[in-house]
């Protein structure tokens, strides 16, 4: 495999724009649940809500009206956002002070009810915002945004689908470079470089605000057991105190089972995917783990339809683990487990709705997933596998392009 060939195809020549009729589309869904919520107006200030509903992600902010065009504020850089958004009404501001004397002026009224992304802003941003704008009532606009973003576009799944080819690529060079004497994240440095040259953009977007997303997860032998790898992923030996995750400097040994969750972007589209490695040869004990944890990874889709909730997928999930004889291991060791399987994906790398116990929401068209059915062993290591599939009319189908099996080297 030469890099220089398998690049053809994937970063392309073209700038990379999100089509008007996507932009019309998703304005429009948010203006509808505006209404049903009785919103006047929402603030857009967040950078992934802001790419999503304009186009651009130039320094600024986006008001949408629940009814009629929305206005477009940028602060720099004016000339690049007006070629890569499709709005029609994109105004050059200095300061967030000039917004409302804009928005009064072009409706002729400012709205009652505004509501701003309330999951993400801060609370002294927020507070600063209450104080220049004359609304009656500011409420939580995030719920609307995230329903909306929830179900992808056939275009959307194009993106996507572009992303996993790149991410494929990625774990067939995986499987050519690895070797015993690398250290984990030395090892990580190489795969994610050669990602870097398909367009891999490696700065993932994480909406919560205790969460952050990187590309080198990489647990070998016992670092793959520690307590934390599902809720916080931990690594053991030779991690910073400061960074206490992802790959440390543990070397790679030949006949350990390795766990590699790599999480890749495109153009702003997200991948999130796991697979399992040996050189040489994996125990059998480890062996037969991650031959379930397959099992359990098709079992689910088999399950996956419209109108079933994500809390029947996740029961399932756990009903396959037991009957294989992994209750204990499934999902984190006892006392640490973690009560979801999967996780909505797309310009995020996690969005909901999670595939986790109890929840209610129910599987509709266009919904993509981040299906990762793990175990602990604790002390020991870690086995499990991670795909992203998408929820279509006849079921589930998956966007991984990465063979769902154990890698012998």
């Amino acid at each position: 495999m030469t890099p220089s060939t398998e690049i053809t195809g994937l970063t392309g020549k073209k700038p990379f724009v999100i089509p008007s009729e996507e932009i019309t589309r998703r304005r429009l869904n948010i203006q509808k649940m505006l209404k049903e919520n009785r919103i006047d107006g929402l603030l857009i200030v967040q950078r992934v809500d802001l790419l999503y509903f304009s186009g651009t992600a130039q320094n600024g902010f986006l008001f949408l009206p629940s009814e009629g065009e929305p206005l477009l504020f940028i602060k720099r850089y004016l000339p690049r956002a007006q070629e890569e958004s499709p709005l029609k009404n994109i105004i050059g501001i200095n300061s967030i002070r000039d917004v409302p004397g804009h928005i009064f002026d072009f409706y002729g009224h400012f709205p009652d009810v505004l509501a701003f992304e309330f999951d993400v802003l801060p609370v002294k941003t927020f507070n600063f915002y209450r104080s220049i704008f004359p609304a009656r009532e500011f409420v939580d606009g995030s719920p609307s945004i995230l329903a909306v973003r929830m179900i992808k576009s056939g275009w959307e799944i194009e993106q996507m689908e572009r992303t996993a080819e790149m991410s494929c690529q990625t774990f067939e060079y995986m499987k050519t470079i690895i070797r015993p004497g690398l250290t984990e994240m030395e090892f990580a440095g190489m795969y994610e470089t050669f990602a870097r040259r398909l367009g891999h953009g490696a700065g993932l977007r994480v909406r919560d605000y205790l969460t952050e997303g990187y590309s080198w997860h990489v647990l070998s032998g016992k670092n793959g057991g520690m307590v934390g790898l599902l809720d916080s992923p931990a690594s053991g030996e030779g991690t910073s105190v400061a960074f206490p995750c992802g790959a440390g400097n543990k070397l790679l040994t030949a006949d350990e089972p390795i766990m590699i969750d790599f999480s890749a972007v495109m153009n702003g589209y997200h991948m999130d995917e796991t697979r399992m490695f040996a050189i040489g040869s994996m125990p059998d004990k480890a062996l037969k783990a991650c031959r379930a944890a397959i099992q359990i990874h098709d079992s689910v889709l088999e399950k996956v339809k419209p109108g079933i909730t994500v809390g029947e997928l996740f029961l399932h999930a756990e009903f396959m683990a037991e009957s294989l004889g992994y209750a204990e291991y499934f999902l984190g060791p006892p006392g640490y487990k973690v009560s979801f399987t999967g996780h909505g994906v797309g310009l995020e790398l996690v969005e909901p709705p999670f595939i986790a116990k109890g929840k209610k929401d129910l599987l509709e068209t266009g919904m993509v997933f981040a299906l990762e059915p793990k175990m602990v062993f604790e002390g020991e290591f870690s086995a499990g596998i991670e795909s992203v599939f998408v929820v279509t009319e006849k079921g589930g189908r998956l966007l991984s392009k990465v063979p769902a099996e154990i890698f012998i080297c």
